[in-house]
């Protein structure tokens, strides 16, 4: 029993280490104003398709880790584990992101002129 880990001195630890509050960015206030509407579409698109570009980046980077892993070129599991997270969380969101998108269409197309 002395060969096992003492879990109970790390919880010790982390209450030891300095605690910074985190701070997450509001996603409104990070909108962009402009002054007529066409801008603020464009613009909403715009980062949008830069979501995607950064999901399929995330996608290319777990599927190379994965590679290179399979292949032995790597040992390293926790790069691997961080990639695939990353790449998971990413799409997760994306794919949340498509979908409210999809129910604003769907609201705008039953409005009645």
């Amino acid at each position: 029993m002395e060969s096992m880990l003492d879990i109970y001195g790390l919880g010790n630890a982390y209450k030891a280490a300095p605690q910074k509050p985190a701070i997450y960015p509001d996603p409104v206030a990070e909108l962009p104003s402009p002054e007529n509407e066409e801008d603020s579409f464009q613009s909403i698109l715009d980062a949008a398709m830069g979501l995607v570009k950064e999901t399929n980046s995330l996608q290319n980077q777990r599927q190379n880790e994965v590679i290179r892993f399979e292949l032995g070129l790597s040992d390293n599991t926790h790069d691997l584990m961080v990639a695939q997270q990353k790449a998971a969380v990413a799409l997760q969101y994306t794919a949340a992101v498509r979908d409210r998108f999809i129910e604003g269409y769907n609201t705008l197309m039953q409005i009645q002129v």
